[in-house]
């Protein structure tokens, strides 16, 4: 019974439709009726527009826009005569009509009725964006110079503000943007325990694609050494994990987040809290080599998170042994985790460690999962490490 009663809602819904736009049509042949017989005579009104923004209370920008679309399909003669009638059978939406009229207003005047027939016959059955695409492919068989505009000049600002956030804008022609859009849905698969929003997962998924460019070998090298970011913390703040740190010189991040960028490869430096302390010269260096990223990236087959499928290009080095804890950057201690688990590794309670089979395990804190029960990643079974 529910399932019957749905189906008659959706077949009233389908009949005021049609009630709706059939009404359209018969308003604007009246307008043009009115525009024939004399508006300022009839009604003492100085446009047609006039008098319909002040009969349905509409903007008169809205108005003149509506008493233009009645003119080209009801005037005599009209400019799309196939196109009045299916509207007046209340077939066409007011978004094809509109894509339809703008279409056949550029072809020749031999080819218009051709063009138009085409137009009105798909918007019969199909919707706004197939006849809005049928409408390109015509402009480019009838006149092709017009689909050929200049491409649109690529433009693109990265401004830092003062709160320490960074502000993108850009513009991109449609190829360019097409193949950003790819890369960037590409690399927000979506997770059970991801429940940040589809605009917070594209900027997660920005900040992947940096880090795949800062890991191509085909990245352009400045000064002779590979891009990297510098970050300086102080020996406290690298053991403790709290505080803030200067990133390139420019600006202030959490020492939690410098440990992240520390695991990865960007140049860390550690300088004394006060005199007591001397500078520690084994943090002046990269901590992870390219042999070591290679011999991970053979051994891991990619994110060592639980359930995670990312590979191996897509993920950074983390230390299991940090640090603070006085643990080398050997082969032991760093594993494989994409951004998103990295994350969660360094600031929200989760732990990772090697098992004796060589697999890693990743333990959820008490507010996940009050069992702290472990999760390996199966999906590819890593290589055997060497003894």
């Amino acid at each position: 019974m529910w399932q019957a009663d749905a189906v008659a809602l959706a077949d009233r819904v389908d009949e005021l439709v049609t009630r709706i736009r059939c009404a359209e049509a018969e308003l604007g042949a009246a307008l043009v009726e009115i525009e024939r017989r004399g508006v300022d005579e009839l009604f003492g009104y100085r446009s047609v527009a006039s008098f319909l923004a002040d009969r349905a209370d509409i903007s008169a920008g809205v108005a003149g826009k509506l008493m233009r679309r009645a003119r080209e399909l009801n005037a005599d003669p009209a400019l799309a005569p196939a196109a009045a009638a299916a509207a007046r059978e209340g077939r066409l939406s007011n978004p094809a009509i509109n894509t339809i009229l703008d279409t056949v207003r550029q072809i020749p005047d031999e080819y218009r009725a051709d063009a138009e027939r085409e137009l009105v016959t798909l918007a019969r059955t199909a919707g706004r964006r197939q006849v809005a695409v049928l409408g390109a492919h015509l402009l480019g068989r009838f006149i092709p110079d017009a689909t050929s505009p200049p491409t649109p000049e690529r433009q693109l600002s990265l401004r830092r503000k003062r709160t320490g956030v960074w502000e993108l804008r850009g513009r991109f022609d449609d190829e360019t943007g097409t193949r950003a859009h790819a890369m960037l849905d590409s690399l927000t698969e979506r997770r059970s325990d991801n429940p940040r929003s589809p605009r917070e997962r594209f900027g997660d998924a920005f900040s992947d694609v940096i880090d795949l460019a800062l890991n191509s070998l085909e990245l352009p090298r400045q000064s002779g050494r590979r891009a990297l970011t510098r970050v300086t913390v102080s020996i406290a703040g690298r053991k403790s994990g709290t505080g803030l740190t200067c990133l390139d010189d420019a600006g202030e991040i959490p020492a939690a987040d410098a440990l992240i960028h520390a695991c990865d490869g960007s140049t860390i430096s550690a300088v004394p809290d006060g005199e007591s302390e001397s500078q520690d010269p084994s943090r002046l260096r990269r901590l992870m080599t390219a042999g070591l990223r290679r011999a991970l990236h053979l051994h891991g087959r990619g994110c060592a998170f639980g359930g995670c499928h990312r590979p191996p290009r897509q993920c950074q080095g983390h230390h299991i042994r940090q640090q603070s804890e006085d643990g080398p950057a050997s082969w032991e201690s760093p594993v494989q985790l994409c951004g998103y688990h990295h994350r969660l590794l360094h600031g929200l309670g989760w732990q990772i460690h090697i098992t004796p089979d060589g697999l890693a395990e990743s333990t959820p804190p008490t507010s996940h999962d009050r069992r702290r029960k472990p999760d390996r990643n199966n999906v590819d079974s890593p290589l055997p490490r060497a003894a």
